[in-house]
């Protein structure tokens, strides 16, 4: 028997806002891999609480470093490296006999750390990827307002880029998101001030889970920021308008 290595989008947060065929892989898995960080339950696993079957075997994958160290400092960039080539060895030795279901939120190859183990997977074991709804889409709905209209350019911005680099970015895109925040959000603020967005932005914490909040940029604090934060910047283009005064 020769198995497989399927890696599932989760979508944004709500369970309900998985696909048909997640959610039938995941609770039909016998052997469930997510990754986490050290003396976390890991939200992937969270998100799937009370839909694995009994007696499923699972592999927590704990990031041997997070925001302890830079993320462009040799150290941390060896350590995830050598995390990855480990656990890419592993899933591998496991799918020569079973599938293999790897847990991923939103969509796997929208800023997964899936798609790390991807590039050593490819050409040693079979692969299957299940699209997730991504995280950003989620908090974009939950605001109500469109996040973009007509001709307008969505630019997708990470919090960890330059503040310099953010700034010309952001002064360029018409609709903006930002993701890992966190505890960059002082540095996202100054940027979308200094490029005359500020006004404009709005904070999403753990957009469609328990504890969501929807707040504007202006209106929140710096301090105590969660990892699954994104800001948002929505655009103004061309629409249709609606004419009053008894048109017809």
């Amino acid at each position: 028997m020769t198995g497989k290595i399927i890696c599932t989008g989760l979508g944004p947060g709500d369970p309900e806002l998985m696909s048909v065929r997640a959610d039938r892989v995941i609770r039909s898995a016998r052997h469930v891999a997510y990754f986490r960080k050290a003396g976390r339950a890991g939200q992937a696993r969270r998100i799937v609480e009370g839909m694995l079957a009994p007696g499923v075997i699972e592999y927590p994958m704990e990031y041997p470093v997070t925001t302890e160290l830079p993320v462009d400092s040799l150290a941390y960039c060896e350590a995830l490296a050598s995390f990855y080539d480990d656990w890419a060895n592993r899933l591998t030795d496991l799918a020569q006999s079973r599938d293999i279901v790897v847990l991923c939120e939103g969509d796997p190859f929208f800023y997964g750390s899936f798609m790390h183990l991807h590039v050593r997977l490819q050409g040693h074991v079979g692969l299957e990827i299940i699209p997730g709804i991504t995280g950003m889409t989620g908090c974009w709905n939950v605001t109500g307002i469109p996040i973009t209209w007509g001709d307008d350019v969505l630019t997708v911005l990470t919090g960890t880029m330059p503040e310099a680099s953010l700034v010309r970015h952001m002064q360029a895109a018409d609709a903006l998101v930002v993701m890992k925040t966190g505890r960059n959000l002082p540095k996202v603020r100054r940027a979308l001030a200094a490029a005359g967005r500020l006004v404009d932005a709005w904070l999403v914490e753990r957009g469609t889970m328990p504890g969501q909040r929807v707040i504007r940029l202006a209106e929140a604090c710096d301090t105590d920021c969660p990892y699954f934060a994104i800001v948002l910047v929505h655009g103004h283009g061309r629409r249709p308008e609606i004419k009053t005064g008894g048109a017809r």
